[in-house]
């Protein structure tokens, strides 16, 4: 019964969350995700006491792997700034990939909608990218006049604003092509050396393979 309830609760959570993509959550019912998941409103209601509840579930499903994602770049030998690439890389990834994590980003911007405190991985990052830009001036690897903690609040908030709209912006390119131009131009401001075009293609290097996971965007 646990096997077929857990089943079930993932049916929901990724029809909700295709859902929520491409309508938002204010065009999404529970109507809807009964239509779409094959459950009826009362195995929702079931699982999930409200519309609410279920947008939450959708959100800290995608924080939740933020310690997964985070745990691989904690080898020392690895450079600081270029476990701050490669992490991007992979939160990236997922944001424009993963289709539970791109819901979690449109509920997360369409909070005010939501009537319930939305939890944020923002605090998560922001402390990541401290740490790693903290460790990479204790190196002499950071330009003298970076503030670790406020320049990784900077980066948390540009990076997010960079992935949320680059399917937006005109020009044709991928997430993956906008994201190298951006860290070349945001090395040439930390690197104490600046040489980001050679740290970029030594970052690139360490990004691991696409792992098979949940359906990406557009697939049922």
């Amino acid at each position: 019964m646990q096997d077929r309830a857990r089943a079930t609760r993932k049916v929901l959570l990724e029809s909700a969350a295709h859902l929520f993509v491409e309508r938002g959550y204010v065009g999404t019912s529970v109507n809807d995700i009964s239509d779409h998941s094959g459950r009826t409103s009362g195995a929702i209601y079931f699982h999930y006491s409200s519309k609410e509840k279920l947008a939450l579930a959708v959100v800290r499903e995608q924080f939740s792997s933020w310690p997964q994602l985070a745990a691989p770049y904690a080898a020392p030998e690895i450079p600081p700034l270029e476990k701050l690439v490669v992490l991007s890389f992979d939160i990236a990834r997922a944001l424009s990939e993963d289709i539970v994590a791109r819901a979690g980003a449109r509920l997360w911007a369409e909070r005010r909608s939501i009537d319930a405190a939305v939890p944020t991985p923002f605090d998560a990052w922001a402390l990541a990218a401290t740490r790693l830009l903290a460790e990479a001036r204790s190196r002499g690897e950071l330009a003298e006049d970076i503030e670790p903690s406020d320049t990784a609040v900077t980066l948390v908030c540009a990076f997010f604003g960079l992935c949320t709209l680059t399917d937006e912006v005109r020009g044709g390119q991928d997430w993956g092509t906008r994201l190298d131009h951006w860290w070349l131009l945001v090395l040439k401001s930390l690197q104490a050396d600046p040489d980001p075009a050679a740290l970029l293609a030594r970052a690139r290097t360490r990004i691991p393979a696409r792992k098979e996971g949940r359906v990406p965007t557009g697939h049922r």
